[in-house]
C-alpha cells in the first residue's frame, strides 16, 4: 500500500500539521533547522515501526507546556492520536480483499498510549442494527409461529445475539457472524412457500455478508501496511568493530557510542550474529589435530561465520550498486567486504586489484549509503520490498555538488520504495519526480 496523507497532533513541538498529501515515490519536506522536520518523520514510523524501536512515551513525546493536563487526568492519552495515515492499495493489496474495496482508503491511528484504531473509508457500507431491527423481528415473529414446542424460542436467542446493539450499532466483524448463525439456525423454519419471508432470509444474509466482508477487508490491509524505516543521517557503521567490547555494551544495555553503535548493532543483526556470538568464536582457540570432533565444530563454526559474512557482502554490494549507479571509472563500483578476524569486524571496499581500503576512507555519499543499506535491510528484515524509507537529512556532509548528484541516488531508491526525506539544503528541492 501507499501513504497517500498523513497528520501528526500532540507531538513534541508539533501541535497539529493538519493534513498533508504525501506523493507515491518522493516527497520532500524543506524547512531550517529546528523546524520539526525530524519530528514528522518520527511521528511517521510509529505508524508501524520495526519491533526494537521505541513507541511514544507520554513524558517525553506529549508538548512539555501541556503535559500537566496529561498528570491531572485531563488529558487520557488513549484518546489522543498521534499520528494518522492514509494508505491506498495497489495492485499487489487486492489479492484476498473482498471485491469492492479496490478505491477504498485504509485509515491507521497510533494514540499517545501506542495504542491503535483503523477504519476503511469506502466500500461496501456495513448495516446498523437500526436498518436490520424491523426484518429481524418479522421474521423472528414468523419462525417463532413455525417451531414445534420443545425446540428453543429463536426470539430468545436472537436477544442473546444482539444484547446492547443499539440502533447505531455497526452490524460487522463478529457481531456479523453471530447473526448469520442465528439466520442458519432458523433457515428450517421458513415457510419455502412465503416469498416475503424467504426474500427476508436473503436480503438479511446479504447484509451480514457485507458486514463479514468489511471485517475481513480492515484485517486483510492492516497486513498489508508497510513497514517505516527511519534512518538518520548520523547512523554509521564503524569500519572496524571491536566485538567483545560491543558485546559488554550491548549487554549493560547502554549504546555509549550513538553515532557508531546502533549502525553497529544493524550490521550484525544483518549478518544473523550477535556481537557476543562472533566474539566468542574469535576467542576459540583451534584443537588438537588429534580431537577430530572438537576440530570439526572448530571448522563448522569458521566457516558458518565466513558463509555468512560473504553472502551479506555480495548482498550489500548488488544493493548499493544498483542504487548509487557509479561511474565504473571510480572506486565507488568496487566491491563491499565484510571481514572478520580475531576480536574485530572490519568493513572494507576491494578494488579491481585486490586492494583492500577501509570503509571511513571513501567519500561520504558512499558511507552514507553503506550505512543506510546496513540499517534498512536490518530492520526491515525480509519486509524491506513493502517498507517507507523515511530519510532525516541524507547526505547532510556531502559538498553542494554532490548534493546534487546524490539527487539521482534518491531518485533511484524512490522506485522501489516510497521515500520522505527531510532537508534544509535549496539544492536538494530541484529533485525530480
Amino acid at each position: 500500500m501507499r501513504l497517500s496523507k498523513a497528520r501528526i497532533r500532540m507531538y513534541r513541538s508539533i501541535r497539529d500539521t493538519g493534513e498533508f498529501e504525501i506523493e507515491n515515490g518522493k516527497t520532500i519536506l524543506v524547512g531550517p533547522n529546528e523546524a520539526g522536520k525530524t519530528v514528522i518523520l518520527q511521528a511517521l514510523q510509529q505508524l508501524n515501526k520495526p519491533n526494537d524501536i521505541g513507541g511514544f512515551e507520554a513524558l517525553r513525546d506529549y508538548p512539555r507546556s501541556e503535559y500537566d493536563d496529561i498528570k491531572r487526568g485531563v488529558v487520557d492519552p488513549a484518546k489522543v492520536t498521534v499520528v494518522e495515515g492514509c494508505f491506498t492499495p495497489e495492485q499487489g493489496d487486492f489479492e484476498g480483499l473482498p471485491s469492492g474495496y479496490e478505491d477504498c482508503t485504509y485509515v491507521l491511528g497510533r494514540n499517545l498510549d501506542n495504542s491503535a484504531w483503523h477504519r476503511i473509508d469506502g466500500g461496501p457500507t456495513a448495516p446498523t442494527y437500526g436498518a436490520l431491527v424491523k426484518d429481524l423481528t418479522r421474521l423472528c415473529a414468523h419462525v417463532e409461529a413455525r417451531k414445534q414446542s420443545e425446540e428453543p424460542a429463536p426470539s430468545a436467542a436472537l436477544a442473546g445475539v444482539t444484547t446492547d446493539w443499539t440502533d447505531s450499532t455497526i452490524v460487522n466483524g463478529e457481531r456479523a457472524g453471530k447473526l448469520k448463525d442465528w439466520l442458519e439456525s432458523v433457515l428450517p423454519l421458513i415457510d419455502e412457500a412465503s416469498e416475503a419471508e424467504e426474500k427476508r432470509y436473503d436480503n438479511l444474509r446479504a447484509a451480514c455478508k457485507v458486514g463479514e466482508d468489511r471485517a475481513a477487508a480492515l484485517k486483510h490491509l492492516e497486513k498489508r501496511v508497510p513497514l517505516f524505516v527511519l534512518f538518520n543521517n548520523y547512523f554509521r557503521v564503524r569500519p572496524r568493530i571491536h566485538l567483545a567490547h560491543l558485546a559488554q555494551r550491548v549487554a549493560s544495555g547502554v549504546l555509549d557510542d550513538e553515532e557508531y553503535d546502533y549502525g553497529n548493532v544493524c550490521l550484525l543483526k544483518l549478518l544473523g550474529f550477535t556481537a557476543q556470538e562472533l566474539a566468542d568464536i574469535g576467542n576459540t582457540p583451534q584443537p588438537n589435530a588429534g580431537d577430530a570432533v572438537a576440530l570439526k565444530t572448530y571448522k563448522d563454526n569458521l566457516d558458518s561465520r565466513g558463509y555468512q559474512l560473504n553472502a551479506a557482502s555480495v548482498k550489500l554490494t548488488q544493493e548499493i550498486v544498483s542504487v548509487w549507479n557509479p561511474n565504473p571509472d571510480r572506486p565507488e563500483a568496487d566491491r563491499l567486504r565484510i571481514q572478520a578476524d580475531g576480536q574485530y569486524l572490519k568493513v572494507v571496499v576491494e578494488d579491481e586489484l585486490g586492494v583492500e581500503i577501509e570503509l571511513d576512507q571513501r567519500s561520504e555519499g558512499f558511507q552514507w549509503l553503506v550505512s543506510f543499506f546496513v540499517v534498512f535491510f536490518a530492520e526491515a528484515a525480509e519486509k524491506h520490498k513493502n517498507a517507507i524509507l523515511l530519510l532525516d537529512e541524507p547526505g547532510l556532509h556531502l559538498h553542494g555538488l554532490k548534493q546534487r548528484d546524490f539527487r539521482e541516488t534518491i531518485s533511484r531508491l524512490a522506485a522501489k520504495n516510497q521515500t520522505l526525506y527531510t532537508t534544509h539544503s535549496p539544492l536538494s528541492t530541484a529533485i525530480k519526480n
